[in-house]
């Protein structure tokens, strides 16, 4: 495995760190007081739309997407560091334009979308002008098995008709976000991974609601995790991507690249956890000496760095396979770190907040919200569960050598 850097990708980590720690972190508090001020969590500051600005005048945009027609030209090798630095900061994200949901819709219009399609979403997500959101996961039924769907998508003459009810669509509070990709099934009857189809549907299509807004451990976050009912929703044939029974294929060609890009943004909130940790327990006595001298906080530090350096050589050996022989001979790799980054962060994260005592949990570090969304995805892409049932699949299927019993 070859995890060198071109000379490209060795400017870009250069250039993301430092603007991460001129511009954005110093932006968090002003973010947050701006979105306080306006008493909606999910306004969109004027801060965020400065901070765009600058990155993408300096050319710090779309580094997600590989096709250079698109993005930013980086293998996924290249992006893991730069995502790694993004999260370290929730607003990190959206400030370079690769921010989920919005990073999985664009890799689908990019490589699903047709030219009307890509024109008319994809030109002004790349933008930045305008949010999206995923319409897949359903309250009703197990949604880790894809085909528990029960959204419906009908053929009606020139146009489709959908109902269904949907929840955790992610980004579909924000003010910008004016288009979902929405999954369901056009066909019961067909074999189990052809029955579902993928369309897009504006938002402001008569039939689609808003029901509510679900929280995230009492937070309501920003992106806005929405239940939503779309009832008899009519939106034109050509809004369907690719073909009618595609929709399964789709779902995993987005997912894989979804669920790394989460990892590496995990590292890098875990990195900013030890940062943290580390500040903390040096500044601090108690019973006569700093706490970095007990042996207990030694160990937790200890233990962390060792924790997030596997999990990045894991992160970068999926990344350097799904660049070299693609995502479905990587997809072991990619269930693995699925479920390692996540876990990985949780464990950094709660030693983090013990360190800070009172403090960890409240709203003056980051700590705790950043725990919460960890949490999350534990869940989101699939929970850990689906993941290892897979890695155990492809291991109990893997040719062995025969073992003598004595």
């Amino acid at each position: 495995m070859e995890f060198g850097f071109s000379d490209k990708a060795a400017r870009l980590q250069r250039e993301v760190r430092a603007f991460m720690t001129d511009e954005v972190l110093p932006a968090e508090a002003v973010y947050r007081d701006q979105v306080a001020a306006s008493g909606d969590p999910h306004h969109h500051p004027p801060v965020m739309e400065d901070l765009k600005a600058k990155a993408r005048a300096a050319g710090l945009w779309n580094l997600f997407l590989p096709d250079p027609q698109w993005g930013a030209g980086l293998s996924t090798l290249e992006y893991a560091p730069l995502a790694e630095l993004m999260g370290t900061s929730l607003i990190g994200p959206e400030v370079f334009n690769c921010n989920a949901p919005d990073t999985g819709n664009m890799e689908v219009l990019a490589a699903f979308g047709s030219r009307a399609q890509q024109e008319r979403w994809l030109v002004p997500l790349l933008a930045g002008e305008i949010r999206s959101c995923f319409s897949m996961t359903e309250p009703d039924v197990a949604s880790s098995d894809a085909t528990n769907i029960r959204a419906r998508i009908e053929r009606d003459g020139d146009e489709y008709v959908i109902n269904g009810r949907k929840w955790w669509t992610s980004g579909a509070a924000r003010e910008r976000c004016v288009v979902s990709i929405f999954m369901g099934k056009t066909d019961p009857h067909a074999p189990a991974h052809r029955q579902q189809s993928m369309i897009l549907v504006p938002l402001d299509t008569p039939g689609v609601t808003n029901v509510r807004t679900l929280s995230v451990f009492g937070y309501d976050e920003g992106e806005g995790h929405c239940e939503m009912v779309f009832e008899d929703v009519r939106v034109p044939a050509e809004n369907l991507l690719q073909g009618e029974g595609d929709g399964f294929r789709i779902a995993q060609g987005r997912l894989g690249p979804g669920r790394i890009h989460h990892c590496m943004r995990l590292i890098g909130m875990a990195e900013r956890a030890v940062e943290l940790m580390c500040r903390r327990v040096s500044a601090r006595t108690a019973f006569g000496q700093p706490l970095a001298a007990q042996g207990v906080i030694q160990e937790w530090i200890a233990r962390s760095r060792c924790e997030i350096e596997q999990a990045r050589l894991l992160v970068l050996k999926a990344a350097w396979m799904m660049d070299t022989v693609g995502n479905k001979a990587a997809k072991s790799e990619i269930a693995m770190i699925k479920v390692v980054a996540p876990n990985v962060a949780l464990r950094v994260l709660d030693r983090a907040i013990q360190a800070h005592g009172g403090a960890g949990v409240s709203q003056d570090t980051p700590l705790a919200q950043q725990w919460a969304y960890a949490r999350t995805l534990r869940l989101a892409d699939g929970p850990d569960e689906v993941h290892l049932r897979s890695i155990a699949r492809d291991e109990l299927r893997r040719p062995r050598e025969a073992v003598p019993a004595d």
